[in-house]
């Protein structure tokens, strides 16, 4: 006995997706685009970060205990 196949009740539609992007979703990766673009024009803004010296402190404590 064949088994009765069900058909939709309506037809897909054929039109594109609809996709709504927040605000943000633009921005920011803008923002960082233009960001970045900045330092690349002006280099001497961009300063390496220092080493704070607590915490240099802090890691040749923790060495020491470990070679113990």
């Amino acid at each position: 006995m064949s088994a009765r196949t069900h058909t939709r009740p309506h037809p897909a539609t054929s039109g594109g997706v609809d996709i709504r992007l927040p605000w943000w979703a633009l921005a920011l990766p803008a923002l960082a685009f233009v960001a970045l673009l900045a330092l690349i024009l002006n280099p001497s803004d961009a300063h390496a970060a220092t080493g704070d010296p607590a915490i240099t402190q802090l890691l040749q404590r923790a060495q020491e205990l470990l070679g113990r």
